[in-house]
C-alpha cells in the first residue's frame, strides 16, 4: 500500500497555517481593538493578557511559510512574486507590533507613540494576511510554471473583501479571548465588542462565500451541483449553527465558551476554503502534486516535522496551561 505523502504534507500545511491564524489572530485582533479601551489599565490588562504567548504564536507561521517552501517549492516560488507588496506589509506590521509590544512598557514618554504603532501593525498584518488569501483565491496567473501576472494582480475589490472579513475575523477572536481572560468592567466591554465583531464576520464571511460562487466558474461547480454539492453543504450548516451558538454564549454570561465557538468559526471557514480549491495549491491549475518536492525530500522533512512539531505543541500547550488564569486589575495572572 503506498502513501501519498503529497496529501499528507498539504494537510501539515493547512495545520500550520491553521494554528497559525487562530493563535496570532486573537492577538492581532487585541491590537485591533485596541483603540476601543482607554489609555492606562484597560490597554495595560488587555495587552498583559498575550504577554506570555504573543511572540510563541508566531512559530505557526514559520512552520507554515517554511513547510510551504520545502514541500511546494513551486508553489512558494508563484506565489510570493504574486503577493510580494503584501507579504512586505504584514511583515513590517508584525515588526512593527512586536517592537511597540516592548518598547511601550519600557518608554513610557512616548507610549502613545507605541500604542499607535502596535494597532496599525496588528490592523496591517491582519489586512495583508486577508488580501493574501484573497489574491490566491482569486487565481494566480502561470505560465511556465512561473508567476506571470504584474505586480498589482493581488489588488481587487474581492482581496479587499478578503481582507477586512479577516480583520473582523481577529478581532472576534481577540474580543472573544478578553472575555475569557479578563473580568469586571473590562470584560464587558470585551463582551459588547465580540458581538459587534461576530456580526461583522459573519456578514463578510457570507459576502465572501456568495462572491467565490462568481469568482471562478470550478468554484460555483464545487458548491452547486452534485455530487460534490452533497460534501460540502454540511459547511456552511455547521457554520451558521456555530455562529447561533457564539452569539448567544456572548448575549449570555459565558466566559471561555466563545473563545472556543469562534476557534469553530474559522475552522469552519479554513474548511470551506479547502473544499472550494482543493486539490490546487495555486488556483486554478497547479495542484498539490504538481507543486510537490520530490518525493525523498519529503520523507526527510516528514522525520524532521514528526520530531519537531509535537515538541511545538507540546510547550505551547504548556505555556497556555502555567499562564491560564485571568489578569486582575494589578495585571497579572
Amino acid at each position: 500500500m503506498s502513501i501519498d505523502l503529497t496529501t499528507i504534507w498539504a494537510f501539515i500545511i493547512a495545520f500550520g497555517i491553521f494554528a497559525y491564524v487562530v493563535m496570532d489572530g486573537f492577538d492581532l485582533g487585541i491590537g485591533i481593538l485596541f483603540p476601543a479601551f482607554q489609555p492606562g489599565e484597560g490597554r495595560n490588562r488587555a495587552m498583559n493578557s498575550i504577554a506570555p504567548f504573543w511572540d510563541g504564536n508566531e512559530t505557526w507561521l514559520v512552520l507554515g511559510g517554511g513547510g510551504l517552501f520545502a514541500a511546494f517549492p513551486l508553489a512558494y516560488a508563484i506565489i510570493l512574486p504574486a503577493t510580494y507588496p503584501l507579504i512586505i506589509a504584514m511583515l513590517l506590521g508584525l515588526v512593527f507590533r512586536g517592537v511597540a509590544f516592548e518598547y511601550r512598557w519600557r518608554d513610557e514618554a512616548h507610549r502613545p507613540f507605541w500604542d499607535m504603532a502596535f494597532m496599525g501593525g496588528s490592523l496591517l498584518a491582519a489586512l495583508s494576511q486577508g488580501m493574501v488569501l484573497g489574491a490566491l483565491l482569486q487565481g494566480i496567473t502561470v505560465e511556465g510554471r512561473a508567476y506571470a501576472g504584474s505586480w498589482f494582480d493581488w489588488l481587487t475589490p474581492y482581496t479587499l473583501l478578503t481582507g477586512l472579513g479577516t480583520v473582523a475575523g481577529y478581532a472576534l477572536l481577540g474580543a472573544c479571548w478578553l472575555v475569557w481572560r479578563l473580568e469586571d468592567d473590562l470584560q464587558e466591554k470585551a463582551r459588547r465588542l465580540a458581538l459587534r465583531a461576530g456580526l461583522a464576520t459573519a456578514g463578510l464571511m457570507g459576502a465572501v462565500s456568495l462572491y467565490n460562487l462568481a469568482l471562478r466558474p470550478e468554484y460555483a461547480e464545487r458548491w452547486l451541483t452534485a455530487p460534490e454539492v452533497y460534501w460540502a453543504a454540511p459547511v456552511p450548516i455547521l457554520t451558521a449553527i456555530v455562529a447561533i451558538f457564539l452569539w448567544r454564549s456572548l448575549k449570555g454570561k459565558a466566559e471561555s465558551a466563545p473563545f472556543w465557538l469562534s476557534l469553530g468559526l474559522f475552522f469552519l471557514g479554513m474548511l470551506g476554503l479547502g473544499v472550494t480549491i482543493w486539490p490546487n495549491v495555486v488556483p486554478p491549475d497547479v495542484t498539490i502534486w504538481d507543486a510537490a518536492a520530490p518525493y525523498r525530500s519529503q520523507v526527510f522533512m516528514l522525520v524532521g516535522v514528526a520530531i519537531t512539531m509535537p515538541l511545538i505543541i507540546g510547550y505551547t500547550a504548556w505555556a497556555y496551561w502555567v499562564f491560564r488564569g485571568k489578569v486582575g486589575k494589578d495585571g497579572y495572572h
